[in-house]
């Protein structure tokens, strides 16, 4: 296995992982219920599954 020949400076690590960022998820508007969600995703609102403001499900009474 190959070693370095010189150690890397902690700035010069840091400099390169700087890329490295969690992006804030895209968040779409429910035209029906108005509710926020994620994108392609379905979504519960007041007891009803929605996908692309349709209801796809109703919640069972139990």
């Amino acid at each position: 296995m190959a070693h370095p020949k010189r150690k890397i400076s902690k700035t010069r690590r840091d400099k390169r992982r700087t890329h490295y960022k969690a992006s804030a998820p895209q968040v779409a508007i429910c035209p029906t219920t108005g509710e926020t969600h994620l994108y392609h995703r379905a979504h519960w609102h007041e007891g009803k599954l929605y996908y692309k403001g349709q209801v796809v499900m109703e919640k069972e009474a139990s």
